[in-house]
């Protein structure tokens, strides 16, 4: 049985499945849709073409669904999806896509956002993510699967992110993270592979590939494109290719500082 306080604003047409609760002084428009056991706190909004699976939390003064911060939208058909298991804190805000960028922004499952977290339009969000306290996604930035997006990190539009990939906190990121990646600093570079978080899904053996074809990409100050190709027709590891894919397909360019090959000598003369 749902719970819905008696200051909630339901418009008509919106959906609610079982057991859904509803705190004071929310407002839920007429084309949302929520999933079952769905909790939605006091002085939360939730507007436009929205649909929101099943298990989520979503904490107070929260803004999920108003239109987005596009000066081209001009009221098209456009939505947002969530899917099951998020926990949504406060002050976050969740835009719809636009025209432009696919009408849809997505956001998978099992994700933690924290406060005052902005998904902008059109963004892409996988499984398992968290995006801790004020990072903010500009319009178009795609993240994969189990991602780490460190406190107060802004994220340039069109930015992709790969699986397993880490941005530390206070960073400015505007070029592509691969995945399994660490990467820091404003702007941001590559700082290595995302140790810690490989150490909790993956085998030794596993991280070991990783680390091998990490070396030879961004370590021997070789061209990167030529070793992403070079890696990805001899590897027999299926994480260096999902690697080597990703830097053969980024448009915006990967972030690490390049070695050059005289330094590069130099270090190993001594």
């Amino acid at each position: 049985m749902s719970t819905i306080h008696t200051s909630a604003v339901i418009e008509d047409g919106a959906v609610l499945g079982e057991n859904v609760s509803v705190g004071p002084f929310s407002f839920i428009g007429a084309q949302v849709c929520i999933g079952d056991d769905t909790t939605v706190a006091s002085h939360v909004v939730i507007e436009g073409k929205t649909t929101i699976g099943k298990n989520n939390r979503i904490f107070p003064h929260a803004a999920v669904g108003t239109i987005p911060q596009d000066l081209k939208f001009d009221g098209e058909d456009v939505e947002l999806i969530i899917g099951d298991n998020n926990t949504i804190r406060e002050f976050t805000l969740l835009n719809p896509g636009t025209k432009g960028g696919g009408s849809v922004t997505k956001i998978g499952n099992g994700n933690l956002l924290m406060g005052y977290v902005h998904l902008g339009h059109d963004v892409i969000l996988g499984d398992n993510c968290i995006l801790a306290n004020g990072a903010t996604l500009a319009g178009h930035v795609e993240l994969g699967n189990h991602v780490v997006i460190g406190g107060l990190t802004p994220v340039h539009q069109f930015v992709h992110i790969g699986d397993y990939a880490m941005v530390g906190g206070a960073s400015a990121l505007a070029q592509d993270i691969p995945p399994y990646c660490l990467a820091e600093g404003n702007r941001a570079n590559l700082r290595g592979l995302n140790l810690t978080g490989l150490r909790r899904q993956m085998e030794r053996e596993e991280i070991n590939a990783l680390k091998a074809a990490y070396r030879e990409l961004f370590e021997q100050g070789k061209p990167l494109q030529e070793v992403a190709q070079n890696i990805f027709e001899t590897t027999t590891s299926d994480k260096v290719t999902k690697l080597c894919e990703f830097i053969k397909t980024s448009k915006r360019g990967i972030p690490f500082i390049r070695v050059k090959n005289e330094d590069k000598n130099n270090e190993d003369n001594q």
